[in-house]
C-alpha cells in the first residue's frame, strides 16, 4: 500500500499540517524530505532502513558525501539538499539568539550551541559575547583543532573581548568523540580564562561542553 492509500491522519505531510512537526517521528520527518520511496518501498520505510543504517539524524547529517550516497535512494542531490536544510536551521538559530532582547534560559542557549558544534568533526572553541544586559553581541568560534583538542590562547580570548566590548561571555567547545564530560584540560583552561577576562572585567557567566546531543554546564556543575 502507497503512503497515499493510507488515513489522512497517518501520512506523514498530513499529520503535520494538523498536529504540527514536533508530533512526527524521526522516519516521517525523514520521509517528508525523501518525498519519494522506492519501488516495492513507501518513503516512510525508506527513511526508516536509512535511519537504521546510519543509527540516528545525527549521524545521517554528520556523513560524508560518500557515505551519504552509498546507500539506495540518496544521491548527491538528496545530500546538498540535506545540508542545506542542516545550515539553514543553524543560521536560523543564530539569527534568533542574536535577535533577543537579553539571553533567555538555558535550554536556548543549549539548542543553540547543539546546533552550531554537536555535528563538528573538529574540536572548535567558540565565545558567544554579552553586552552588560546580557544582550547577545556576537557568536564567534576563535580556535579550531584537531580531533581531540584545540590550542586556546588567553591573550586571544581577552582581545576579542576588547574588540566587541563585551561584559560577560559565555564560553564553548565541542568534544567530537560526542562524550560531553569535561576534562581535567577544560577545568585548567577555564580557571585561566577567568582569571584573564577578570582583568579587563570581563564576567565569565559559563562554559558549556557540547557532545552528542549532550551540552554540560559548568556553572551548573558548580565548577565556577
Amino acid at each position: 500500500m502507497s503512503i497515499k492509500e493510507w488515513p489522512a491522519a497517518s501520512r506523514p505531510r498530513e499529520k503535520l499540517l494538523h498536529q504540527g512537526a514536533a508530533a512526527l517521528s524521526d522516519a516521517e520527518l525523514l520521509a517528508i524530505f525523501l518525498r519519494t520511496g522506492l519501488p516495492g518501498m513507501d518513503a516512510v520505510a525508506l527513511a526508516q532502513s536509512i535511519l537504521n543504517r546510519f543509527g540516528s539524524l545525527a549521524s545521517l547529517f554528520q556523513a560524508s558525501q560518500s557515505q551519504f550516497c552509498q546507500g539506495p535512494g540518496l544521491g548527491p542531490a538528496k545530500y546538498v539538499q540535506l545540508q542545506a536544510v542542516v545550515e539553514m536551521s543553524r543560521r536560523y538559530l543564530k539569527a534568533d539568539l542574536l535577535s533577543k532582547p537579553a539571553l533567555g534560559s538555558p535550554s536556548d542557549t543549549r539548542n543553540f550551541l547543539l546546533a552550531q558544534m554537536r555535528d563538528l568533526t573538529r574540536e572548535q572553541f567558540a565565545c558567544i559575547w554579552l553586552d552588560s544586559q546580557h544582550r547577545v553581541l556576537r557568536f564567534e568560534t576563535l580556535f579550531q583543532g584537531t580531533l581531540d583538542s584545540a590550542a586556546v590562547y588567553p591573550r586571544e580570548v581577552v582581545k576579542a573581548a576588547l574588540n566587541c566590548n563585551a561584559a560577560a561571555v559565555i564560553l564553548a567547545h565541542n568534544h567530537p568523540s560526542g562524550i560531553a564530560e569535561p576534562s581535567s584540560a577544560d577545568r585548567l583552561l577555564t580557571d585561566r580564562l577567568q582569571t584573564a577576562l577578570a582583568t579587563i572585567d570581563v564576567q565569565l557567566l559559563d562554559h558549556m561542553v557540547v557532545g552528542q546531543g549532550v551540552v554540560i554546564s559548568f556553572a551548573e556543575r558548580g565548577l565556577l
